[in-house]
């Protein structure tokens, strides 16, 4: 089955961290670009980070720059957001995507990729 999962969400009191999985199956996650995006009730949604696929070149939104990291483990199969410092105004649903075209999954971009998981609650309170 074809298919992104996303992992380790949960809740978190401010300046704590967690790091999130999006691990794919049926295809090979190394192949295409991917990004994490979040959605909040009542915000827009918001890309936060996206690695390349060839030279695992990083790019995130200036919110999260210096508190989140991108990476990939293409033995697992597996691209990582490693968040740290939280703050109230992370808590969202996160959600990984892979596409070949990196203007889909770059922040800022469509996010309408190929591959889409459904995404982990992240909640960021005290």
């Amino acid at each position: 089955q074809v298919q992104l999962v996303e992992s380790g969400g949960g809740l978190v009191q401010p300046g704590g961290s967690l790091r999130l999985s999006c691990v794919a199956s049926g295809f090979r996650l190394d192949a295409y670009h991917v990004g994490w995006f979040r959605q909040a009730p009542g915000k827009e949604r918001e890309g936060v980070a996206c690695i390349r696929r060839s030279t695992g070149s990083t790019y995130y939104a200036n919110s999260v720059k210096g508190r989140f990291t991108i990476s990939r483990d293409n033995a697992r199969n597996t691209v990582y957001l490693q968040m740290n410092s939280l703050e109230p105004e992370d808590t969202a649903i996160y959600v990984c995507a892979a596409d070949g075209v990196l203007g889909r999954v770059t922040p800022g971009g469509s996010y309408n990729a190929t591959y889409r998981g459904q995404g982990t609650q992240v909640t960021v309170s005290s």
